[in-house]
């Protein structure tokens, strides 16, 4: 009995999500869920900060890639590649490679099971306007960026002192 891994398959890029429907519409027509187990389109969250809202974008991590668990026999070989919008599996000629337990764990990671990732849009020592929170209004200079945990440190002038203000990053946008 061979083992299950998981497989990079090429597809026509912007088709990834309809691949991904096809494929597992013949899976199941087809009677392989013994051997096609899991198909995934790579997408990762980020978090954008537009006009002081907070935002949630999704994107795809490998455009016109998709991921596929399965066991390699001739079968599930030709169900995958025979689907349409299907060009191939990645590797070198007609043999697919599959990929590394690290590497699955890695995009696994990736695609959010994590915490979606802030997109860091902002600069050390720029300088920005609060537009949302108790210091509304007031303008600083970016002192240190928090990227991991979403947020800044921003240096305000409050009563003739600068002091520090940790605020996130849709709290604030560039001064110009």
């Amino acid at each position: 009995m061979c083992e299950k891994h998981w497989y990079v398959v090429h597809t026509y890029s912007g088709y990834e999500n309809r691949v991904k429907t096809n494929l597992e519409k013949r899976v199941e027509s087809m009677e392989m869920q013994d051997k096609i187990f899991r198909v995934i389109v790579p997408t990762e969250k980020k978090i954008e900060a537009k006009e002081g809202q907070k935002k949630t974008t999704t994107r795809k991590v490998f455009p016109g890639y998709i991921l596929v668990e399965m066991i390699l026999t001739d079968d599930s070989w030709y169900v995958v590649r025979n689907t349409p919008g299907v060009t191939g599996f990645v590797g070198p000629g007609s043999k697919p490679i599959p990929l590394s337990e690290a590497e699955v764990n890695q995009i696994m990671k990736q695609m959010g099971m994590t915490e979606p990732k802030p997109k860091i849009d902002f600069e050390v020592s720029e300088q920005v306007r609060v537009i949302d929170g108790p210091f509304k209004n007031f303008v600083g200079t970016i002192e240190e960026i928090l990227g991991e945990r979403g947020k800044l440190k921003v240096m305000i002038s409050m009563f003739g002192r600068e002091t520090p203000v940790e605020l996130d990053f849709y709290q604030v946008e560039r001064f110009s």
